[in-house]
C-alpha cells in the first residue's frame, strides 16, 4: 500500500509519516516546505493549489490519502488571515477531492473547533450542530462542507475532528509549546480568559495510530479523535513547571472570542470504528515534548523535528 500524505512535514503529518514508515507503508510526502527523502519515503514539494501534474498523479494513485495540510491555528494576527485560511484550507481541500478517487479512503483533518466547544456540560458529538466561533473554524465547516458533497457523490471520506494535539514538533503558537518556551526563559505563562478553562489534549503518537486505523477502517463522515477528558490550564501549567523543575508565574489576559471555554470529545463512534480508547499521561506528554525540543535544539535532523 502507498499512502499520500498532504502537509507531510508539519506537526502531526511529520509524526504520521514515520508511523507509517515503520509499519511498511511507502509514503509519498507532499508539502510546500522543503523535507529530507529516504527509505520509502518519496519528497513532493509542492502547493496543493498549484494541481501540478505529478501531485495529481500521486492522489490518484494513492491506496489511502492523508489529507493534513493547510493553514493552521485558531490565533493568527495576519491582516490577510481569512484568505490564508480560505486558500490553503478550502481551495487545497477541493485540489485533492477533485485528485482522488471515489474509492480512495480519504481521511481530512477537520478539527474540534467546528463545534465551538463543549455545551451543556457534556462531551461534543458529530451529530451536534456546528457552531465555528473564529475564521479558523468556519474554513473548516467550509472544508468539511466540500467533503460531505463529495461522499454524497460516492467518495469514501472520514472528517477526522481532532482535539487539542499535543507531544514532539508541537507548532510554537500553540499553549503548551508557548508556555515551555516561556517557562525556560523565566517569562510568565500566558494564560487566556482563566486558568479553569479545560481542553481535551491528545497525544499526536495516538492521533496518528487513530488516523490510520481509520483510513483502514468503514468509517464514513465525521469522526472525533480525542480522549474524552478535559484537563484545565492550570493542570497543563503545572506539568510544564514539573517537567522543567522550575517555579513559574502565570498572567491571565482576555481572551479572544474564538477561544472557546472548554473543549472534550464523545468518543463513543472512534472506539466503536478502532476497537480501543485514546488515553493521555499528561505528564508524560509535557516530558517527552520538552525532550524533543531540546533534542531539536541540540540537533534538528536527528530529532526528527526540523
Amino acid at each position: 500500500m502507498t499512502a499520500v500524505v498532504t502537509g507531510a512535514a508539519g506537526f502531526i503529518g511529520r509524526t504520521l509519516v514515520r508511523q507509517l514508515l515503520a509499519i511498511g507503508e511507502p509514503v509519498v510526502g507532499i508539502d510546500r516546505a522543503t523535507q529530507t527523502p529516504g527509505p520509502g519515503l518519496t519528497v513532493l514539494t509542492a502547493d496543493l493549489c498549484d494541481r501540478e501534474e505529478r501531485v495529481t498523479a500521486a492522489l490518484a494513485d494513492a491506496d489511502a490519502v492523508f489529507h493534513l495540510a493547510g493553514c493552521s491555528g485558531v490565533r493568527d494576527p495576519r491582516p490577510a488571515i481569512d484568505t490564508f485560511r480560505h486558500r490553503d484550507n478550502v481551495l487545497a481541500a477541493a485540489a485533492v477531492l477533485a485528485a482522488v478517487p471515489a474509492g480512495t479512503p480519504l481521511v481530512v483533518s477537520s478539527s474540534s473547533s467546528v463545534y465551538g466547544g463543549a455545551r451543556f456540560g457534556r462531551a461534543s458529538r458529530e451529530r451536534d450542530r456546528l457552531r465555528p466561533r473564529g475564521g479558523y473554524a468556519r474554513s473548516k465547516v467550509a472544508v468539511e462542507r466540500l467533503c460531505r458533497q463529495r461522499m454524497a457523490a460516492g467518495g469514501r471520506i472520514v472528517l477526522a475532528r481532532p482535539f487539542t494535539v499535543a507531544g514532539e514538533g508541537q507548532r510554537p503558537d500553540m499553549a503548551l509549546a508557548g508556555w515551555i518556551a516561556a517557562a525556560r526563559s523565566g517569562r510568565p505563562l500566558r494564560l487566556l480568559g482563566s486558568p479553569t478553562r479545560t481542553r481535551d489534549i491528545t497525544d499526536v503518537r495516538q492521533v496518528v495510530r487513530a488516523l490510520i486505523a481509520l483510513a483502514g477502517s468503514s468509517a464514513q463522515g465525521p469522526v472525533n479523535v480525542g480522549t474524552g477528558h478535559g484537563h484545565s490550564l492550570a493542570r497543563m501549567v503545572a506539568a510544564v513547571a514539573d517537567a522543567l523543575r522550575v517555579e513559574v508565574r502565570t498572567q491571565v489576559v482576555p481572551a479572544d472570542p474564538a477561544e472557546v471555554p472548554d473543549t472534550r470529545a464523545d468518543t463513543t463512534r472512534l472506539r466503536r470504528l478502532i476497537g480501543w480508547a485514546l488515553e493521555t499521561d499528561l505528564d508524560q506528554l509535557v516530558a517527552r515534548q520538552i525532550a524533543a525540543g531540546a533534542a531539536a535544539v541540540a540537533d534538528p535532523v536527528l530529532a526528527g523535528v526540523a
